[in-house]
């Protein structure tokens, strides 16, 4: 393999495999990327056998042919070239030459007979979907995913449709966030899946680059085309949790509020809470609420905050941080805070959109 390749397209293309190919790993192929060489240009594979990605990257190939590299290696030696032509060689035992300037590498690589071959799929069932749409509901849901390795199940992020609607959810037990978005196309999911959470990323880093998204699914693994990249993740094997339960249908008691000013307390509060749960206590009363922390090595804080409410008195604690998330991932001005009780579970909306909903359950401290 000979070829020759602009230093900036070659070095997107590498950064793109960099959250797929593992970095500790008992199969030595696995930290490598595959390169082949083909008229049209450079195709690039990572894979860790659950999440596989390949791309494009133009390039003009003087002689057709791959090997395999190490992909952490080969991009911090890129992004270090000087010059932006890159000439790279592929000879004898898969020993690649990287020249650019008067820099020049000499890496050993493994034979693309020892990389795994890429999933087969079938673009047929793929149908054409917002990107922006499926990237702001990735956006508002990943960060409540379950990093609890014994809780499978929920290790993911749920998919489904239901009536011309996408719907994803996360959850890990203490929360849980729900995003909808209405779609003119069909998907052609029979039931919701659970993709992992590294395929969900990834398949946000596929949503940054520009071109429409082709997306679809088969019975273990879902297939997602932007362009020349392909993005194919297994699927998680479990029953997600019936999150439409979790939901509250009771909290009558509502609270209009600031959603940054809400979110700037409870950040001060959190910084005298114990390390590992960030409780703050909050007391609510008509057009006010105050929110307290204390740590019994450090000392207490206490903050007062105007709001719309006009209820009964509520006294509740929650895990700070699993609020402040939810408040960051929102843009609107105001937020809408529906409460039942003191031990019932909370629900965060924005104002006038039916789209998002957040649930959050309360703590003893």
């Amino acid at each position: 393999m000979k070829i020759k390749i602009e230093k900036n397209s070659f070095l997107q293309t590498l950064q793109k495999t960099q959250g797929v190919v593992e970095k500790r790993t008992t199969m030595p192929i696995l930290s490598n990327i595959l390169m082949e060489a083909k008229q049209g240009g450079l195709e690039i594979i990572a894979t860790d056998l659950e999440v596989s990605f390949k791309d494009v990257c133009s390039a003009q190939v003087i002689k057709e042919g791959g090997t395999t590299i190490n992909a952490r290696k080969l991009f911090e030696i890129v992004k270090e070239l000087p010059e932006n032509t890159i000439e790279i060689e592929v000879k004898e035992n898969n020993r690649t030459t990287i020249k650019s300037g008067k820099a020049r590498y000499n890496i050993n690589g493994l034979p693309v007979s020892e990389f795994p071959a890429f999933p087969l799929y079938n673009e047929g069932i793929m149908t054409v979907v917002n990107p922006d749409a499926v990237k702001d509901m990735i956006e508002k849901t990943v960060f409540a995913i379950s990093l609890d390795e014994t809780r499978h199940n929920i290790n993911g992020l749920f998919f489904e449709t239901e009536n011309n609607k996408i719907k994803m959810v996360a959850t890990d037990g203490y929360r849980l966030a729900l995003a909808e978005k209405e779609v003119d196309t069909e998907v052609g999911l029979k039931k919701g899946v659970i993709i992992p959470k590294k395929g969900v990323l990834e398949l946000k880093k596929l949503l940054e680059t520009e071109g429409s998204l082709l997306m679809g699914f088969t019975e273990n693994s879902g297939i997602f085309k932007k362009g020349d990249a392909v993005l194919v993740t297994r699927l998680i094997d479990g029953e997600f949790p019936e999150y439409k339960q979790v939901i509250p249908k009771g909290n009558d008691k509502t609270i209009t509020i600031e959603r940054e000013k809400l979110a700037g307390s409870l950040k001060r509060m959190s910084l005298l809470s114990t390390d590992k749960v960030k409780g703050v206590k909050i007391n609510i009363s008509k057009g006010k609420m105050e929110l307290f922390s204390s740590n019994p090595d450090l000392g207490d804080a206490m903050e007062e905050m105007d709001i719309d409410y006009k209820g009964d008195n509520i006294e509740m604690s929650f895990n700070a941080n699993y609020i402040i998330d939810a408040l960051n991932i929102l843009t609107t001005k105001d937020i809408v805070i529906e409460l039942k009780d003191s031990v019932s579970p909370c629900v965060i909306k924005t104002i006038g959109a039916a789209d998002y909903i957040y649930v959050v359950m309360p703590m003893r401290i």
